[in-house]
């Protein structure tokens, strides 16, 4: 069973409650509603996953919406699969899982996805997270003050 762990339906209700806001604080445009009957039964039966396959379709649809939103893969091209690991220093990955990355299903890659953030120790979140934090804060600081960034051209 490929399941949809459940803060990734919270995750879609935030991202859809930013796209589609209540118009008067009760009632909800339908992506929400749908996102919200999976949420309270997850909720009241104890689970944590809705299985991906037999979610209903507009949970799902919206589901699907707010995932094609996410990065598909956590490869940052340093591979060590490919030489041997077991596990990929680079993106946390077991080599099955690089293998069959193109044909899962979203539900699977976000499993992938959710132990890899929990566990946290492949460069994807260690040196390289530290380096693209410190090229945020360079480009914050480079900007003058009190200016908003110039518009950039298309």
């Amino acid at each position: 069973m490929a399941g949809i762990h459940i803060t990734d339906i919270e995750a879609a209700i935030n991202y859809w409650r930013q796209r589609q806001p209540s118009p008067d604080g009760v009632t909800l445009p339908a992506p929400l509603r749908a996102l919200a009957e999976v949420y309270a039964l997850l909720i009241h039966y104890g689970e944590e996953e809705a299985d991906e396959h037999t979610m209903p379709r507009a949970a799902w649809q919206a589901w699907k919406a707010w995932y094609d939103t996410t990065p598909d893969t956590p490869c940052i091209a340093i591979c060590s699969t490919n030489q041997g690991d077991a596990v990929c220093k680079g993106c946390g990955r077991t080599h099955e899982e690089v293998t069959r990355w193109p044909a899962m299903s979203p539900g699977e890659k976000r499993a992938v996805w959710r132990r890899i953030l929990r566990e946290g120790d492949a460069l994807r979140f260690t040196v390289y997270a530290e380096r693209a934090v410190e090229r945020r804060a360079a480009a914050v600081s480079a900007e003058p003050a009190g200016q908003p960034p110039a518009p950039s051209r298309p």
